[in-house]
């Protein structure tokens, strides 16, 4: 795939729905027997009110009339000033049907933060980017700007599929893993994000700057980790660590995402917070530099669609030789994934998921490989450096997949799977995958057609957090295993 193309425009916000107009125009058509009912109510015999004068009643009824015409207005304004479009843009109004928790018409995003970008008129690149910035702020235990990133993206527009690579693992210093956040997350915008790059940029640099409050999984890895080398960011004035509900800001950070918002291309993307790195460590010059780049996904054809993953060092080709050998097998079943062991585990990584109702969807994963990483955070930049580098094991936490039912089928329902938590996602994803196909075969039998959604709460094995996206009959449908465990929202 070229990936030097121009950004592809594929958002599918709408400021109104179809139906409005002709909504209005059935209401308006309403009013006038209205008036017309109350002049004949005038005009029978046992009413005692006096006949009013053509010209009062042509004046009531034009009244009337503006009354109409001014409850209509007041009803449009009241649904364009959500409080969600408080980017500049107006939220569609609200649907005037209900929909199961988790199901959306125009988009959604499986992360506390981004939609704002989407009512913005972003599309799924702009959230999925944006709230990755933010999450490198509010969760520095998992990711953060000295994180790795991979991610998976599907274009409804084109039909292509990208992967984000991370490129392979480098130093910045002995133990210190090379930052490549800021380069890769602009290369992905460039090429397909909609929105100005300063404007992703705002939220968390302003989270950064005025404050965040501490939540559950931030407290939780500050007790599991104590304070050594995070204070006195992450720490009370007695040294001990921030709980739940804390509040905790990063000055030095946020100087950095301002200053990032001033970088005008892909090739200086990161490169004020390198030099501010190089500088801490006391070295002369940064001994080399990120190279994450854009790349044809892995493709396998299945029966049911056709499967996308991201390329090596990933976990991508380990999951496609696993799903291949279960699906060749004689009976491919979830059930022997039972016997994955159940230990619990310190989350490794990071991942959102944002998707249209089109189909277009984009799945992020991203890891300081331990955590708080190296455990190092550089004075001058706020930044937690990873350790990942050159001599840790691949990648094995990042193996976002894409399912898409039909490539010829232009309305084929689309499924999206990435999961955190756990350093062996492939054999995971495996058996999530084949859990979920179990189920749509059953949903597609005949007694079973007139009930057919698409799988919202597939089972999934292990201690991992598993998020998922699916389009169907053109809504966007979002859910997470185990249920509640990462907050979504849409519209």
């Amino acid at each position: 795939m070229d990936t030097t193309t121009e950004a592809v425009l594929y958002h599918k916000l709408q400021l109104w729905e179809p139906g409005m107009e002709s909504e209005e125009e059935e209401e308006e058509e309403i009013a006038e027997p209205l008036v017309l009912s109350l002049r004949r109510s005038r005009s029978t015999p046992g009413n005692k009110v006096v006949w009013l004068p053509g010209a009062w009643a042509r004046l009531l009824a034009s009244l009337l009339l503006l009354a109409v015409s001014s409850s209509l207005t007041l009803r449009q304004l009241y649904s364009r000033d959500s409080p969600k479009g408080n980017l500049g843009s107006a939220a569609p109004p609200a649907s005037r049907h209900s929909h199961h928790p988790g199901v959306y018409h125009h988009g959604a995003i499986i992360s506390p933060l981004g939609q704002e970008l989407l009512v913005a008129g972003g599309n799924v690149v702009d959230a999925g980017v944006g709230a990755a910035l933010c999450l490198a702020v509010v969760h520095p235990h998992a990711t953060g700007l000295g994180a790795t990133f991979w991610g998976l993206f599907y274009n409804s527009s084109s039909g292509n599929s990208t992967a984000l690579t991370a490129g392979p693992a480098q130093t910045l210093a002995p133990g210190l893993g090379l930052p490549a956040a800021l380069p890769a997350l602009h290369l992905l915008h460039t090429h397909f994000g909609h929105l100005p790059w300063p404007h992703l940029l705002t939220k968390p640099a302003t989270l950064a700057e005025k404050g965040f409050e501490v939540d559950v999984p931030l407290a939780s890895a500050l007790a599991a980790q104590g304070t050594q080398g995070l204070c006195p960011l992450f720490c009370h004035t007695n040294g001990t660590p921030l709980g739940l509900g804390a509040r905790a800001t990063n000055p030095n950070l946020a100087a950095v995402l301002h200053q990032e918002a001033l970088a005008s291309g892909s090739d200086l993307a990161g490169d004020a917070l390198l030099r501010l790195l190089v500088r801490d460590l006391g070295l002369e010059e940064p001994p080399v530099q990120p190279m994450p780049s854009l790349e044809p996904t892995l493709q396998l054809p299945i029966p049911q669609g056709v499967l996308f993953t991201t390329p090596g060092p990933s976990a991508g080709p380990e999951l496609l030789e696993l799903l291949e050998s279960a699906l060749h097998s004689r009976t491919p079943s979830p059930t022997s994934c039972l016997s994955l062991p159940q230990t619990a585990m310190t989350s490794v990584n990071s991942a959102l998921a944002t998707v249209d109702s089109s189909g277009s969807m984009l799945l992020l994963t991203s890891s300081i490989n331990s955590s708080f990483g190296s455990g190092h955070l550089s004075p001058s930049t706020g930044v937690l450096l990873s350790n990942l580098v050159a001599s840790s094991a691949p990648s094995a936490w990042a193996c976002p997949l894409i399912l898409r039912g039909s490539l010829d089928d232009t309305e084929a329902d689309m499924l999206g799977l990435v999961a955190s938590g756990t350093p062996r996602g492939a054999k995971a994803m495996t058996c999530t995958l084949l859990n979920h196909l179990a189920a749509s075969q059953i949903q597609q039998q005949p007694q079973h057609q007139a009930k057919q959604r698409p799988t919202e709460s597939p089972e999934v094995y292990g201690q991992e957090n598993l998020l998922q996206v699916v389009v169907h009959a053109e809504h966007a449908h979002v859910s997470s295993v185990p249920s509640g465990c990462c907050p979504f929202q849409g519209y």
